[in-house]
């Protein structure tokens, strides 16, 4: 019998102390593969022309509707050193309200949202006809892909509780 990996600290279990199993550990062959998708992913947004900061945008607000905070803490970081600013990356949680995000920005937000909670079939269709205003269907195709990959990386995440390492603001 194979023993499960755990979170054995207090640091790492979380504040309810609870302890979970780092899947990506547990069971490496499934997490490379995701690994792998991300990448395909990665290269595919890049041949459709998306431009790193919107795939960190997209990255970034399907990590925040996932309360994935390991996540949020990887893609803000790169988001800043692509050159995202800290003005937007403030209020992306209100992108809808406000005029900081680009038509096919907020095209590729509403895709991503509504791929994060695809029972919403209203939203959904809104979000493609967004989309189909401002983005090639090469576009449309590899913003879903990006927000499929994210998704996939926050459960991973969430469910095994990464931690987020780094000093406390001062």
């Amino acid at each position: 019998m194979t023993q499960t990996p755990v979170h054995t600290d207090a640091e790492t279990a979380g504040s309810t102390g609870e302890r979970r199993v780092f899947i990506d550990k547990q069971s490496p062959e499934a997490y490379t593969a995701l690994r792998a998708t991300a990448e395909a992913v990665r290269g595919v947004a890049a041949a459709a022309g998306l431009d790193r900061t919107l795939v960190e945008l997209v990255n970034i607000r399907v990590s925040q509707l996932n309360a994935c905070a390991y996540c949020l803490n990887v893609h803000t970081r790169a988001a800043l050193r692509g050159g995202e600013t800290t003005q937007r990356l403030g209020v992306l949680p209100a992108w809808r309200d406000n005029e900081l995000f680009s038509p096919a920005e907020r095209a590729a937000l509403a895709l991503a949202e509504a791929t994060t909670h695809p029972a919403d079939a209203n939203a959904q269709s809104a979000a493609y006809a967004q989309a189909r205003g401002v983005l090639s269907e090469d576009q449309i195709s590899a913003v879903i892909w990006v927000a499929i990959s994210i998704n996939a990386f926050n459960r991973v995440s969430v469910l095994s509780k990464h931690p987020v390492r780094g000093a406390p603001p001062a």
